[in-house]
């Protein structure tokens, strides 16, 4: 995986065998959790999704340090894996064994991705509508809950309103 200090990315990765990464509300909070702990420092969150088998990050890079950045990926996947495993009784991995981290250098698309990512549990047929969802960025950024792990500079930049940004995240998008 490559990554530079200022760039932005599309960190992604998904369960093994469509086994499900997250059993409950519990697990979901425990991965955020974790993760914003893990990566305070590190990097920026603009929108992330949490789905049963696979998860979204739009994601820029602050620090220098990218060994440490790509070990604490590990380290972020590896953890959870323990504690499910242990929660369940379980053995083995979890997550595929490569994260992906699409370099987005082109700005509409950074824009299309933000609404794409937050619109996968309607696509997979899980929610009707966007605040339905409640283990995305969505109500963060749409001003229904004021969560921490999310900056909100991208949206405030590029839609200049919370209203223009739902409007423009309520539409169909494909990447």
């Amino acid at each position: 995986m490559d990554l530079e200090t200022g760039c932005y990315y599309h960190l992604y990765n998904r369960s093994n065998n469509c086994e499900r990464l997250f059993r409950n509300t519990d697990n979901y909070l425990y991965f955020l959790d974790n993760f914003r702990n893990r990566f305070e420092d590190l990097l920026s969150v603009f929108a992330y999704c949490l789905m049963p088998t696979h998860f979204h990050f739009l994601i820029k890079v602050e620090t220098r340090e990218i060994d440490q950045l790509k070990q604490h990926i590990g380290i972020q996947l590896s953890a959870y894996t323990k504690a499910l495993n242990k929660a369940l009784g379980r053995h083995g991995s979890l997550f595929q064994q490569h994260t992906k981290a699409k370099l987005i250098d082109d700005q509409a698309y950074l824009i299309r991705l933000l609404s794409y990512i937050h619109q996968n549990p309607i696509r997979a047929g899980l929610v009707k509508d966007l605040k339905s969802w409640p283990f995305s960025s969505y109500l963060d950024l749409a001003g229904y809950r004021n969560g921490t792990l999310v900056d909100h500079s991208l949206v405030k930049r590029e839609f200049g309103s919370v209203e223009k940004f739902r409007k423009f995240s309520e539409r169909s998008i494909s990447i």
